[in-house]
């Protein structure tokens, strides 16, 4: 089988339009498990896997280098993307985005994951203590080695992101060309700006959360508190997906226009949740996690799926963000990220 395919941002290189998103190994999943998810994965077509270092202290990566290095001959096919910026032991220079931490962050990802090159090198978060110059230049070294093929960054705002964009350009230093960050039906404030910086940049978005924890599947209940074998089961307060946080009337109100259109189409919620994000401005390819291969064929069966002009309308007034009326909702400026 294979799946549609786009490039990756700017370039020329193409992937999958579902990555898989592997922070779940290691933690959620066992090695068992995960080799059979990126298995099911290349046997569905994908060609994309999303990773960081820190996903179980460098256990994901390692689960991946092990697939992989039981099969010799996948490696060229794969489009291998992973993050450094967060700490992965002791010391004060373990951690950020200055030269020492990449450089030594960089060496362990490709030594775990046992390749020569990672295809997309990513900050995993802006830091605020290490020049942005310094970080670019790290990158463009690192593409001129050979460790990497291209420049991505996570978590970025409007403004960080821009500023990354132009100081590549002016200094001639390798692009950023992908970034990745919360984006779904009940995340949708990047609209207001970033999506803005990424559509006029041809930097290519890599949604994460594409479910919003689990939420828009319609498995968590009104007013009660989810338990047993879930994220929110385990955790009710799990960071932003936290249950008290989401468990409000717009959160149904999302839910019940994505139910509506599953049942319409005789699909999933997933498969919609999922086939909204995959044709916003600017995505190139929407991540998805799972624990088990049942989850993992849920939300691959949104590949290829395409929703109608009447569908959008239905579920982009029900998601509609929810923003002050300066200056976001004065008449005639940026009027297109309330309506894309």
């Amino acid at each position: 089988m294979s799946m549609e395919f786009r490039t990756l941002g700017r370039t020329g290189t193409l992937v999958s339009t579902l990555c898989l998103g592997t922070m779940t190994f290691g933690a959620e999943t066992d090695s068992a498990g995960s080799h059979a998810q990126l298995d099911r994965f290349v046997e569905r077509g994908g060609n994309f896997i999303d990773t960081a270092d820190v996903y179980s202290r460098g256990v994901s990566e390692q689960i991946i280098g092990d697939w992989l290095r039981a099969r010799p001959d996948a490696r060229d096919g794969l489009v291998i993307a992973t993050k450094g910026r967060f700490p992965m032991g002791e010391g004060r220079n373990d951690l950020g985005l200055s030269r020492t931490h990449l450089s030594r962050a960089l060496d362990a990802s490709l030594r775990r994951l046992g390749t020569d090159y990672i295809d997309l090198y990513q900050a995993h978060a802006w830091d605020p203590l290490t020049p942005l110059e310094e970080t670019l230049r790290f990158y463009d070294d690192a593409v001129s080695a050979g460790k990497i093929r291209y420049p991505g960054v996570s978590n970025f705002t409007g403004w960080q992101l821009q500023k990354a964009a132009l100081l590549c350009e002016f200094l001639r230093l390798a692009p950023v060309v992908t970034l990745q960050p919360q984006y779904n039906l009940l995340a949708r404030d990047i609209e207001l700006e970033v999506i803005e910086v990424c559509v006029n940049e041809r930097i290519g978005v890599l949604p994460w959360s594409p479910l919003a924890g689990g939420w828009l599947t319609g498995k968590y209940r009104r007013d009660e508190a989810p338990t047993g074998a879930t994220r929110l089961g385990e955790n009710p307060q799990r960071g932003v997906e936290a249950y008290d946080r989401r468990n409000t009337e717009r959160t149904y109100q999302v839910i019940e226009a994505v139910r509506k259109v599953a049942a319409g189409r005789g699909v999933s919620p997933a498969v919609v949740a999922l086939a909204w994000l995959v044709d916003r401005p600017a995505v190139t390819s929407v991540i998805i996690g799972a624990r088990t291969i049942e989850q993992l064929d849920d939300n691959l069966d949104a590949d290829g799926v395409h929703l109608t002009a009447e569908e959008y309308a239905l579920l982009d007034e029900a998601s509609t963000p929810l923003v002050a009326d300066y200056p976001y909702g004065e008449p005639g400026v940026n009027q297109r990220a309330r309506t894309v």
